[in-house]
């Protein structure tokens, strides 16, 4: 079988991968970067992402970045081994646990402005552009051009550098020796058949979102319902995580769950989100309420609501709006289909046309109609206009329907990205099922699992870029330190 040798090789052509590749080949190393696409298609879900970074300026990550990641950096975890995790002397058991390593938190805070400024050498710009969120509670700083500019500067700057790009490649296997230290990927390419690249590993191949039977096994039958939030997620089948699991890598990351998005199952466009249904109702297919529409800002709040949406029969819910939403300034931000409302110049054409009981809709509505309180309606903030004695409430924004024509957008669930992946140290190594790192074996992107029950909104793609760059300066780093 052909072997080509190289310092570093990366699983992977989105910004974790390609960050890495371009901080080790910065570092003087000889870099391989393998990608499942073509070039035309490279960067998987970071091409298709607008990439909202939750940074309140171009150095500093928000107030809350932090805290908000620790308080949902486990499941049921003793507190006594959570406080353990942060001090490595004390034994690896804690360092194995799945959680969310304190350090590893703090090392993406505080490296967060550098890597900003990284990028910023390479041509990227930021702004604090407009996003789909009608109300925030956190700022969003974007780059200019999505995560498409990342993905095409990194790329550029990689290719400036002389990485090696292997296209239409797919990792299958980890090469160790006997030592256990990984020393090479096992590839697939379409035009040369196998072969293996050697060197050390960094695993940035994104999660298991395109993989129908992982989707199921982790996070159950149901997740017929899902779907990727863009086409880019087809490209992430597990294999990255399958294979670091099989070289003895602790988990981490919450493998029953996923990040969940409203989108239209209509559309075919990258992210259709519907981020309008706080100023409706959402109704399931028998046409009943289920949830709290509107339990604070959007933008912190998206995600749970969009879990009770999956729970529903077949996945499904309709928001239900009337025409008062047409009046809020800019609301067709908070709409990304492509496709137009389903109208109806009264409810029960409207629940003719949706599919839903009409007797049930009109009760509702009726119900809700009657529930909903007084106060000034102020759409673009908190207004705290609620429901009085109704199940589910509805917590802010609830004015009565009333207006035709009535419009009507189908949501589902998307998966934007799994949870679960490969435990990793600071320096972005997998450690094994006993803390301890696993020599020659990097992760960083989704492959790298921290998440639990409640994402912390606009980090996954910082997450990548950060550890991707220390993956790639720490690998370059060792490689000198043994050769001198």
């Amino acid at each position: 079988m052909e072997q080509r040798n190289f310092d570093l090789v990366v699983a992977g052509c989105g910004v974790a991968g390609l960050s890495a590749a371009v901080a080790a080949a910065e570092g003087g190393a000889k870099v391989a970067v393998i990608e499942r696409s073509t070039r035309e298609e490279r960067g998987g879900q970071s091409r298709y992402t607008e990439a909202y970074l939750r940074m309140k300026s171009l150095t500093e990550v928000t107030d809350d970045f932090e805290t908000h990641l620790a308080e949902n950096g486990s499941g049921a975890i003793d507190p006594e081994l959570v406080e353990e995790a942060v001090h490595s002397q004390r034994g690896a058991l804690a360092k194995a646990l799945s959680i969310a390593d304190p350090t590893v938190i703090e090392r993406l805070a505080t490296n967060a402005g550098p890597t900003i400024a990284w990028l910023q050498g390479m041509g990227v710009r930021f702004d604090f552009l407009p996003t789909q969120f009608l109300t925030k509670s956190q700022p969003r700083l974007l780059p200019v051009g999505g995560g498409a500019a990342l993905v095409e500067g990194l790329a550029a700057r990689a290719e400036q550098l002389g990485v090696t790009f292997f296209y239409e490649t797919t990792a299958t296997a980890l090469q160790q020796d006997d030592s256990g230290r990984v020393s090479g990927l096992k590839v697939r390419t379409r035009s040369a058949g196998t072969m293996v690249l050697g060197g050390d590993v960094v695993l940035a191949c994104g999660g298991f979102e395109g993989n129908m039977e992982m989707m199921t096994r982790y996070i159950g039958p149901r997740a017929v319902y899902l779907r990727p939030v863009c086409k880019g997620g087809y490209y992430n089948r597990g294999e990255g995580i399958a294979m670091g699991l099989a070289a003895g890598a602790a988990g981490c990351g919450d493998f029953g769950s996923y990040h969940a998005e409203p989108v239209d199952p209509r559309s075919g466009v990258a992210e259709p989100s519907i981020f309008i249904f706080p100023y409706g109702i959402l109704v399931n297919l028998d046409g009943k309420r289920f949830t709290d529409e509107a339990p604070g800002t959007v933008d912190a709040y998206y995600e749970r609501v969009t879990r009770r949406i999956y729970e529903q029969r077949d996945g499904t819910a309709w928001v239900v709006l009337d025409a008062r939403h047409t009046r809020i300034p800019n609301y067709k931000l908070g709409i990304r289909t492509d496709k137009p409302p389903v109208a109806g110049d009264s409810l029960a054409q409207l629940a003719q046309r949706i599919g839903v009981p009409a007797d049930a809709l009109e009760a509702t509505v009726r119900e809700y109609n009657a529930a909903c309180g007084p106060g000034e309606w102020k759409p673009l903030e908190l207004d705290g206009v609620a429901t009085r004695g109704l199940v589910p409430p509805k917590s802010n924004w609830a004015m009565p329907l009333t207006e035709g024509p009535y419009h009507a957008y189908p949501i589902i669930s998307s998966n934007v990205f799994t949870f679960g992946g490969l435990k990793i140290d600071e320096s972005a190594r997998v450690v094994d099922a006993d803390g301890v790192p696993i020599p020659g074996l990097y992760a960083a992107g989704e492959t790298a699992g921290i998440y639990y029950r409640n994402y912390t909104g606009a980090t996954s793609v910082l997450k990548g870029l950060v550890f991707g760059r220390i993956a790639g300066t720490h690998a370059s780093s060792t490689r000198q330190e043994a050769a001198a």
